[in-house]
């Protein structure tokens, strides 16, 4: 799909715009166009094989094949991000994705672990780390120092502090791997989810298994030449762009969105739920067919937006680990009269199994090869207990693991609640408690030690919770942490419950 991608942006129609955006006026312009897009990811391959990287050189820790060298990128989506990423395949480099709402503490070491031999960060992400950090903080931003990300590169713009830039070249490039060479089994991408700060954890996914789940969205999806797609993924930029599609990327305000919506009438669109119902609570009107996911969608919140104008709306299931995975319209959702949530039959590729305890595990073409430092497996544990239907179709019973999902994003106790744990503080634990809406409010229950005074503790606890960037709690209440079983540890189930007791009062 990259390989796809690269020439048609050359060869299809170079002249028409790849990106657009829409001005405060209301007109639409192209941020850059299909043969632009190209140049940059050329002019990027140019310059980072002038680092030295690309050549052949090894690095990276962990079984399996032998990856090229790590470039981390703290970019934000667009189309600078995209053509790096197009770079990096050309160069037969591995890209590790650095979040920088993850808060310094966790992005130190997800860096640690992969050990980049070049990061590139934009200038917002870098400002973070110095003169920035106060109001980076309020847009959930945070990154460690630049000493500690080792060698930086700045992508586009550069500002006063920033790293010197990576200025695209024009010099000649080596031959671009292919998978049929062997190259399809080589590192792409790193992509880090669970674990904790001491042991992050991060998705290696193989260039052959990253062809795959793009191929997987553009024959799902079926984007068409010279209509209009609205989304911000790499997974919506890269079939859209292949198939002769321009991309608008989604406006972050409501009635900013609301605005692209109606200028642009795109065949597909692409939101979260929180967007989702953010839009439509601004009176959004959506037009062709509608995705969804990275949280639970229901089918009344489908059935809203097919009311507003949309001839689909789809939910999609989806992993770090494996994406797509399996796909429902409103329609079938809604007919859906059992319990647990229908999320629609495996994709082609796509296989499933359940564990005896009713875990549900996924495997296919698209899945990722293995964890950072861990051997191969084909098989994901999804951590979601789930049943399947007599067709197949996956019903989803809840999860089993500890995540907490808010706003579309995965959220990890275990990474956060160390540094919760100050003098003063007994036990602190992190829980999600339903909002009502489908989603969650990420709560700290916090058990202060005896003799502690809660005013001095609330104070001490300002510095760690500003350090969590995305996943700073909604609430933090001080009581008696519940506790469970043999080993007396912290029970969740009862925390929570505590948690939205006390919050409804």
């Amino acid at each position: 799909m990259l390989d796809r991608l690269a020439h048609a942006l050359r060869t299809d129609h170079p002249e028409r715009p790849a990106v657009l955006r829409q001005t405060a006026l209301g007109t639409v312009r192209p941020v850059i166009r299909r043969g632009e897009l190209a140049d940059l990811a050329d002019g990027y391959a140019a310059a980072l094989h002038a680092h030295g990287l690309g050549s052949g050189s090894r690095s990276g820790p962990g079984p399996g094949p032998g990856p090229g060298a790590t470039v981390g990128v703290a970019v934000r989506p667009g189309p600078r991000a995209l053509a790096v990423m197009l770079a990096a395949h050309r160069l037969g480099l591995r890209i590790a994705v650095l979040d920088p709402t993850a808060g310094p503490d966790v992005l130190a070491a997800r860096l640690a672990l992969a050990r980049p031999d070049l990061v590139l960060a934009d200038a917002a992400a870098q400002a973070v780390a110095g003169w920035a950090g106060p109001l980076a903080r309020r847009a959930d931003l945070a990154l460690p120092r630049l000493t500690a990300l080792g060698p930086v590169a700045t992508l586009g713009r550069r500002l006063p502090g920033c790293a010197p830039r990576l200025r695209p070249a024009d010099t000649a490039l080596p031959a671009a791997p292919s998978e049929g060479d062997g190259h399809g089994s080589e590192d792409a991408v790193i992509v880090f989810t669970s674990g904790t700060t001491a042991r992050p954890r991060a998705v290696v996914h193989t260039r052959a298994g990253l062809a795959a789940g793009l191929g997987t969205v553009a024959d799902l999806v079926g984007p068409r030449p010279g209509t209009v797609v609205l989304g911000g993924t790499f997974f919506v930029l890269v079939p859209a762009l292949a198939a002769g599609a321009a991309v608008v990327l989604p406006a972050r305000r409501p009635a900013a969105l609301g605005r692209q919506l109606a200028r642009l009438s795109p065949a597909h669109t692409y939101l979260t739920p929180p967007q989702l119902r953010a839009a439509l609570t601004a009176g959004a009107r959506f037009t062709g067919r509608v995705w969804t996911g990275s949280a639970p969608a229901d089918a009344a919140l489908l059935r809203r937006v097919k009311q507003s104008g949309a001839d689909e709306a789809w939910s999609v299931y989806a992993l770090t680990e494996l994406f797509p995975a399996a796909a429902v319209e409103e329609a079938d959702k809604a007919a859906h009269d059992g319990n647990g949530d229908l999320v629609g039959h495996p994709l082609p590729g796509v296989r499933a199994r359940l564990a005896e305890d009713g875990e549900l595990h996924l495997t296919g073409p698209g899945a990722r090869h293995r964890y950072l430092g861990e051997e191969p497996d084909p098989w994901i544990r999804t951590g979601d207990h789930a049943g399947l239907t007599p067709d197949g179709r996956i019903v989803l019973a809840g999860r089993l693991k500890d995540m907490v999902l808010r706003h579309a994003e995965n959220i990890y106790p275990g990474l956060y609640e160390p540094a919760l744990h100050l003098p003063g503080v007994e036990l602190a634990v992190l829980v999600g408690v339903p909002d009502g809406n489908g989603d969650e409010r990420l709560v700290a229950l916090v058990q202060p030690a005896p003799r502690t005074d809660p005013r001095h503790l609330r104070a001490a606890l300002r510095g760690p919770l500003d350090r969590m960037g995305s996943a700073r709690p909604d609430a933090v209440l001080f009581g008696t942490v519940p506790l469970a079983g043999r080993s007396r540890k912290p029970d969740r189930a009862a925390a929570s419950a505590h948690c939205a007791q006390e919050l409804a009062r």
